[in-house]
């Protein structure tokens, strides 16, 4: 018994190690990964530069020249912008990398050489995700230079940046997780390339437009019991990274400013409610803030959470129009991108454990029909 637990292959850090030196050696040998380097670097600073240059000159049109004002807002500008590109370059670059991981090997007809070494099926994927991703992270640890530079003019804090960071690398592990199930699952890198970026398209911008549809067709519908405006749920939008890093924008506005209201509808934190203070009806065209009970019209309404004072209701006659703001924009800050953070690290988890098991040669699950379906399934002839 003991002899055959020691003869049992188990997930072991030699043969991750193992397999991405050899995956690394490959991707770093010769000039084309230091050139590759230094071009993302390249492209990141230099729109960068553009657009501090058209911030600037937007500034000090609109606020003349305000020394102290003007550098904040370059400062967040700047870092919003890089944060939203970076996010674009890593969502095409992180499945980029790992979707012909798998199926390259397949296709080298090598994979099968490796699944008869001492090196579990664990430590074949792990490796090789950790070795397509590391290749991502240099990309973005190569940017980090350039991004602080957002500190020589201020309104971005340290923070700020560390969370914009992270988000980034947890879209890399995110979307290169998602690459590597379909280099595991399909046979052919082409194929499994190109339903990587449908699926990378579908979650983030299928999911977004679904979102959007569902928030306009409820507009104006309002929930029965708090008398809210009904939303979709925010979870259709945990796979855009996107919107995470207009969370992180918010924090960098202090709690209130234009990615702060997207934000805040998103998670309903903008919510104005009405609540009936006499008995009765909605009024018409009262937008659902003003009820009526045939001679009397009253208006309340409550924001939670929404950063500011709320527009009053509509009044009617001699209406009591009642404003409540329960808390203010500081709440704002961090209500998405953590949930969105852990949603995307989770996914990542149960691709990468899905990709062990189309992998593993033997043991490999397989649905299975019920035990009455397959005796009625036609057995074969001899």
């Amino acid at each position: 018994m003991i002899a055959a637990l020691a003869r049992r292959p188990r997930f072991s850090l030699p043969g991750i190690t193992a397999i991405m030196v050899k995956e690394l050696r490959g991707r770093m040998r010769g000039r084309r990964a230091f050139v590759s380097v230094t071009i993302y670097t390249l492209i990141v600073a230099g729109f960068a530069w553009m657009v501090g240059r058209i911030i600037e000159e937007s500034v000090r049109q609109n606020f003349g020249f305000s020394p102290q004002y003007q550098s904040a807002s370059i400062g967040r500008g700047i870092f919003v912008a890089l944060m939203f590109l970076q996010t674009l370059m890593i969502s095409v670059l992180a499945p980029a990398s790992t979707a012909g991981t798998i199926s390259g090997e397949r296709e080298r007809q090598t994979l099968d050489l490796l699944a008869v070494t001492p090196i579990s099926s664990v430590a074949i994927v792990v490796g090789k995700l950790l070795s397509a991703l590391t290749w991502v992270f240099i990309l973005i640890l190569a940017s980090v230079p350039v991004s602080a530079l957002v500190f020589v003019y201020g309104g971005v804090a340290p923070d700020d940046l560390l969370r914009g960071y992270v988000l980034l690398f947890v879209t890399a592990i995110a979307f290169g997780a998602l690459g590597m199930f379909f280099s595991a699952l399909i046979r052919r890198s082409g194929a499994a390339t190109g339903l990587t970026f449908v699926s990378v398209i579908v979650a983030t911008v299928g999911l977004t437009f679904i979102w959007v549809f569902l928030r306009v067709s409820e507009a104006n519908n309002l929930d029965a019991n708090t008398l809210a405006q009904r939303r979709p749920p925010e979870a259709l939008l945990y796979l855009n990274p996107w919107v995470s890093q207009a969370d992180v924008a918010c924090g960098a506005e202090g709690g209130s400013g234009s990615w702060c209201s997207v934000i805040a509808e998103v998670t309903g934190a903008n919510q104005v409610f009405a609540q009936p203070v006499q008995g009765g009806v909605i009024a018409p065209g009262a937008a659902g803030n003003c009820f009526s009970d045939g001679t009397t019209t009253t208006c309340k309404a409550v924001a939670i959470d929404g950063g500011g004072i709320p527009a009053p209701a509509p009044a009617v006659g001699n209406d009591l129009v009642v404003n409540d703001v329960i808390s203010g924009p500081e709440s704002l800050r961090d209500r998405f991108w953590p949930r969105s953070a852990l949603t995307m690290l989770l996914i990542a988890l149960g691709l990468t454990a899905a990709s062990v098991q189309l992998v593993t040669p033997t043991r490999r699950w397989r649905p299975s029909l019920p035990g009455f379906l397959r005796r009625l399934r036609p057995r074969r002839s001899a």
